[in-house]
């Protein structure tokens, strides 16, 4: 708690390291070594972001990072080394006032718990590294593999409290039966919050062949979410037109696909068949969100015959009956969020942080959400900080 406000972070994050993940990892998944090898690079911990900083070097898994190298208004750079695991790699800078804990993103959750007392937050929903959201590029036995293993993972990493410490369940979209196994399997596991499909490219949100898990996710009372990311397949369309500048790339991309996810989760039809389901994207700002969603609904009603009939609402009015979340991007200010709180209603809005990556201004980060309340008033900023991530993470319902 801080300054009277319960505090749920809808978006923290580990990466766990290959030799931490593969430690949860199943025989299946230990046997299948050799096939994993080629997604496997070598780097340096990077100091202050929770990474592993006891050991000299840790193996990280990137599947086909695009390392998008040109500065605007400069040349394309020529003979420039691409073996990094991805465009933010030395680029971004920690605005932290205090040392976040040693591998708080690894295998330290009580330095985790430790560092959410300093800073107020009661819970952390907890999100994996760009691996999980690229692992549909691989083979699908080693896609199942690691995310069996993240599993058993968070279910260890949380146990230091699993009344604060909340993660999801990776589902692939290519074996949407086992899928739904997977659901149901989690469905009484106090960490397990969420559902996060992955898709491989060419698979739409929407795939009629997906609807097992949307199934399972409705009776576990479980929320569907997305999370931003650009640094992974499958990528943004547009993703070779920002004219290699990695800036525009996250701008672009996290925006995208939040605004993709959102589109064909409202116009597909899953809301309908199954009133449990819930939406939400993360990292992936929230200023866009009214103009998205009113220009959706426009545009449904024009281009008529492209939204099955069968669709009972709009986009507003899915929004307006609780099922749409959207976490807040603080330096979009607290000007931004009461114009998205005034037009979409009080009950859309979830706190975010992005700790412990290099956008979390830890420890203060919660002070200064909650310095808004002169702005966005103490209604709205309770439900922000805590009430709509508690109803959209099934918190509010028995056990949680």
């Amino acid at each position: 708690m801080r300054q009277g406000y319960r505090v749920i972070d809808i978006d923290t994050h580990v990466n766990p390291c290959v030799e931490v993940l593969l430690d949860h990892a199943d025989q299946d998944m230990r046997n299948r070594m050799n096939d994993l090898k080629p997604y496997l690079r070598v780097v340096t911990p990077r100091p202050g972001q929770g990474d592993a900083e006891d050991r000299e070097e840790i193996s990280v898994i990137s599947i086909a990072p695009v390392r998008y190298q040109r500065v605007a208004g400069e040349k394309p750079p020529t003979g420039t080394d691409t073996s990094g695991t991805h465009n933010l790699a030395g680029r971004t800078q920690m605005a932290n006032r205090l040392p976040i804990a040693i591998g708080a993103a690894e295998d330290n959750p009580t330095g985790r718990l430790k560092d959410m007392d300093v800073e107020g937050r009661d819970i952390d929903f907890i999100i994996p590294g760009p691996w999980a959201y690229g692992a549909p590029a691989m083979d699908l036995g080693l896609e199942k593999g690691l995310y069996r293993a993240y599993h058993q993972y968070m279910a260890d990493y949380c146990s230091a409290d699993s009344r604060r410490l909340k993660s999801m369940v990776l589902v692939p979209g290519r074996d949407p039966e086992w899928s739904a196994q997977v659901i149901r399997d989690h469905v009484n596991q106090d960490w397990a919050a969420a559902v996060w499909p992955l898709l491989p490219t060419d698979m739409p949100i929407d795939d009629p062949d997906l609807e097992p898990i949307w199934k399972a996710s409705n009776e576990g009372n479980f929320p569907i979410m997305y999370h931003g990311f650009h640094i992974e397949p499958p990528y943004f369309p547009g993703y070779r037109d920002i004219w290699d500048n990695p800036a525009m790339g996250r701008c672009a991309g996290q925006t995208w696909g939040g605004q993709r996810f959102m589109s064909f989760m409202l116009m597909g039809g899953m809301l309908d068949r199954y009133p449990n389901l819930r939406i939400g994207t993360m990292e992936c700002g929230h200023g866009w969100l009214p103009q998205w969603l009113l220009r959706l609904t426009r545009q449904i009603d024009y281009v008529r015959g492209s939204v099955s009939p069968e669709v009972k609402y709009s986009p507003m009015e899915y929004t307006e009956q609780g099922r749409v979340f959207c976490s807040v991007d603080l330096f979009e200010g607290a000007e931004m969020t009461k114009a998205v709180a005034d037009i979409l209603g009080d009950h859309v809005l979830m706190y975010e942080s992005d700790y412990p990556h290099p956008e979390t201004i830890y420890p203060d980060h919660t002070d200064m959400a909650i310095g808004w309340e002169g702005i966005l008033g103490k209604k709205v900023l309770d439900k922000m900080m805590w009430e709509n991530a508690a109803r959209y993470l099934r918190l509010s319902s028995k056990p949680w």
